[in-house]
């Protein structure tokens, strides 16, 4: 399964971006889907992930509020809409996948990752 991931750019401080993630393999409409970033100099976080039918969404504090996470109708994409932004949300976002998720926050928990796309908040 590849997730090719969308949709990063450079924004000014209160803007909005919408990321995209395509599923090579619909066996990935049953998955847990997500996201996690990582800014320069920092570790990998979790930012948010949504079950397999799109009924429960996760997100972290830090961005609870401002970020929406979405599922397309053939299950396979996923999306991350991102308002209010932030110099802080600055980092390379990844689009990850996996099936027995147990604690959404944990990077081990996700079978598979993309190749990540950047994201640039400028003050």
């Amino acid at each position: 399964v590849q997730l090719q991931a969308s949709g990063g750019g450079l924004v000014q401080a209160g803007g909005s971006l919408r990321l995209s993630c395509a599923a090579s393999d619909r066996t990935v409409s049953s998955y847990q889907m997500g996201w996690f970033r990582q800014a320069p100099g920092k570790d990998r976080e979790f930012v948010a992930a949504i079950s397999w039918s799109g009924g429960s969404t996760y997100y972290a504090d830090s961005v609870k509020g401002r970020f929406t996470i979405s599922r397309g109708s053939a299950k396979n994409t996923v999306y991350l809409q991102m308002d209010s932004l932030q110099p802080a949300d600055t980092a390379v976002y990844y689009c990850v996948a996996g099936l027995s998720i147990r604690k959404s926050w944990e990077i081990n928990q996700y079978d598979y990752w993309g190749q990540g796309t950047l994201v640039t908040v400028s003050s």
